[in-house]
Formats: C-alpha cells, sequence, structure tokens
C-alpha cells in the first residue's frame, strides 16, 4: 500500500470557509458486520491512493443504527469538483470497496449547499442525526424559511433537549430539500428528545408548532448514525 496524503479527523470542519458544495448519500449494506467491512474498505480504498482532489474538502462515513445503512457526506469547494472527481476517480474506489463487500444497495445521491450552523464548532458526538426535508416544488424558498423557523424555535426553547451539540444546515440549489446534520452526545439524548412534551425534539411552544406546521413540508425524517470515518488531505 502507497503513502497517501490523507489523514483521519474526528469530523468534518463545519465552521470553515470555502465550502461551495456537499454531496450526500446512502448505502444500504444488510448488516452490522457488513457496515464494519464496507467502512474498513472505504478506509483502504481512500488511504490507498493520493487525495484526488485540493478541492475535495472533507470526506465522511457514518454508520446507521439500523445495522443497515451508511451515510456518506463530503464537502467540496464547487460543484465542478465533484463532477470532475465522479467523472475520473470515483469509480476505482467504488469498485474496489465493492470487490471487498458485494451487494451493496446505491441508494440516492443528493446536492446541497451549506446554510446555516449553530452550536458547538468543536463537538465530538457519539450520534449525528442527518434530518431530511423535502418541500413543495411551487413554495418559493421554503426550505430556507423552515430552517430560519427551526433555529427561532431552538433560540427561544425555555427548556433545549439536553445533549443536543450542533445543528448543520444544509439547502439545496432549487431550495426544495433541506439536510440537517445535527450532532448529539449520544443516541438516547436524542431518543429522550422526541420522547418529551412538545413536538420533535422542542419544548411544547408555539414556535415549535410552527416548525410542525409548516404548510410547504412535504415529506420530513431522520436517521440516527455514529461517526465512523472522516478523511481530509494531509497538509
Amino acid at each position: 500500500m502507497k503513502s497517501a496524503a490523507v489523514r483521519p479527523v474526528t469530523r468534518p470542519d463545519f465552521a470553515r470557509t470555502g465550502v461551495g458544495a456537499v454531496r450526500a448519500s446512502t448505502w444500504r449494506v444488510g448488516t452490522p458486520e457488513r457496515q464494519r467491512a464496507a467502512v474498513e474498505a472505504v478506509n483502504a480504498a481512500w488511504q490507498s491512493r493520493d487525495w484526488p482532489a485540493a478541492a475535495l474538502l472533507s470526506y465522511t462515513v457514518l454508520a446507521g443504527t439500523d445495522g443497515d445503512t451508511l451515510f456518506h457526506y463530503s464537502q467540496w469547494a464547487d460543484e465542478a469538483a465533484y463532477e470532475e472527481f465522479f467523472r475520473t476517480a470515483r469509480d476505482d474506489r467504488n469498485a474496489e470497496v465493492d470487490a471487498a463487500v458485494p451487494g451493496i444497495v446505491r441508494v440516492g445521491l443528493d446536492g446541497y449547499r451549506p446554510y446555516r450552523s449553530v452550536g458547538a464548532a468543536d463537538a465530538t458526538p457519539g450520534c449525528v442525526v442527518v434530518v431530511e426535508a423535502r418541500f413543495d416544488p411551487g413554495a418559493a424558498d421554503a426550505a430556507r424559511g423552515f430552517v430560519d423557523l427551526v433555529l427561532e424555535a431552538q433560540a427561544t426553547d425555555p427548556a433545549p433537549a439536553p445533549g443536543l451539540l450542533s445543528g448543520n444546515f444544509h439547502l439545496s440549489a432549487d431550495g426544495t430539500r433541506m439536510l440537517n446534520y445535527a450532532e448529539w452526545e449520544g443516541e438516547r439524548d436524542h431518543v429522550a428528545a422526541l420522547a418529551g412534551p412538545g413536538p420533535g425534539v422542542g419544548s411544547d411552544t408555539a414556535q415549535w408548532h410552527r416548525v410542525l406546521d409548516f404548510p410547504a413540508l412535504a415529506s420530513n425524517g431522520f436517521r440516527r448514525y455514529v461517526p465512523a470515518l472522516t478523511l481530509v488531505p494531509r497538509p
């Protein structure tokens, strides 16, 4: 295995400047054993090659607490850099992973841009809750308005959910999709927050009910993950 200009870190840097594009995708692998094998294969495929482009700022893999899914999150300087990686460097890495763990189902790939982040800039999460929402196509700027409302509800919550470390909100270019990469101290904290008296993870306030009743919201769901791998280029 040759030396590669790659190093592991704890998490993506959501406070960094220069992130112009984000890619998020989900793989289904079937079992916890195959999850672990797939993460090991991804790490090997990346560590055995040079970092593909200076414009790739970080690459993260999360392992689903469902024992089935892997979530991939990458930060890019711009869309063109990702397209070049997709054209020239993605397939050989995936082929190596597929050889080690046959039968991976790649569910989808979505593009986003960072919008707003709140909370600890140096968090060490034990759980990441990936929240995805879709909005009516005809509702202009609905995703942005929804995120602003969520952050207002959080800021005015009289009893914020314990264990929530950060929220990192992303919007699609067309404004119809939102992704929140929410960092929690642990899975139990998120479970406890959902069991509270209010809608979702918030208190029973008017602001949180406005979030729940947001008129242009077409669908909203989440999956829980644990951090598995984050790689960045070696300085």
